[in-house]
């Protein structure tokens, strides 16, 4: 199947896009864009998270859940919004907790290109969704394929940062090395659990240190 995504994520994926799940995924996936429903992020950016991060430059992985479901808002980076559109209050709590981590104000755009980039590959679990409707197209597929994705990242890449916020995401630790990468977890940064552990956990200088100490330069966060 030719999936349209950069290169070395085809080059490492491409068992997976061949498997039962992941074409029966895909038609799911086109029959909603074609439904005339509206579907976010535009179908062009539902790998975007990958382009813009080639599994070679993978330094750092924070795991969302499903994409955002409102206008303007979901372009393929998890806790990322279009610029210009208003913050969400997840990504206003990770602005807080990098201000009081390591000083640097918020910058003034939601836009997190810049960090992907940088090597942070900002994946979701679904990369898909219904407008106002979240996790509606949760179960179809999309999680056994990121699934994989962390596990092509373990496989592949060591001294890996992961973030892993809120019970969701820590359950793709069992995935992961952790005497071979950094694990950090913590309460999700969401209104309702950010302040059960989130502010205060440091994991941006956390990362790093550790990528310094391994080598490698820090996310300019």
């Amino acid at each position: 199947m030719d999936v349209k995504i950069e290169q070395s994520w085809k080059a490492a994926l491409n068992s997976e896009f061949e498997k039962d799940y992941f074409k029966k995924l895909t038609e799911f996936v086109r029959s909603e864009y074609l439904s005339g429903k509206t579907i976010y992020p535009e179908a062009k950016n539902i790998f975007n998270a990958f382009n813009l991060c080639p599994l070679d430059k993978v330094k750092v992985v924070i795991i969302g859940q499903d994409p955002y479901h409102e206008p303007h808002q979901a372009h393929g980076l998890c806790f990322s919004v279009e610029g210009g559109t208003e913050f969400p209050p997840s990504l206003i709590n990770i602005y807080k907790e990098i201000e009081s981590d390591i000083g640097h104000k918020s910058i003034t755009n939601g836009d997190l290109t810049a960090w992907a980039e940088q090597g942070v590959l900002l994946l979701n679990s679904t990369l898909t969704v219904r407008a106002h409707i979240a996790a509606s197209h949760s179960g179809m597929g999309w999680e056994t394929f990121t699934d994989s994705v962390i596990r092509t990242v373990a496989q592949t890449r060591k001294h890996v940062v992961y973030m892993l916020w809120g019970s969701f995401a820590q359950k793709k630790a069992e995935f992961v090395d952790s005497t071979e990468n950094l694990v950090l977890k913590s309460a999700h940064p969401s209104p309702l659990s950010a302040y059960r552990g989130f502010f205060g956990n440091h994991h941006f200088s956390r990362a790093n240190e550790y990528l310094i100490a391994n080598d490698e330069m820090p996310i300019n966060w």
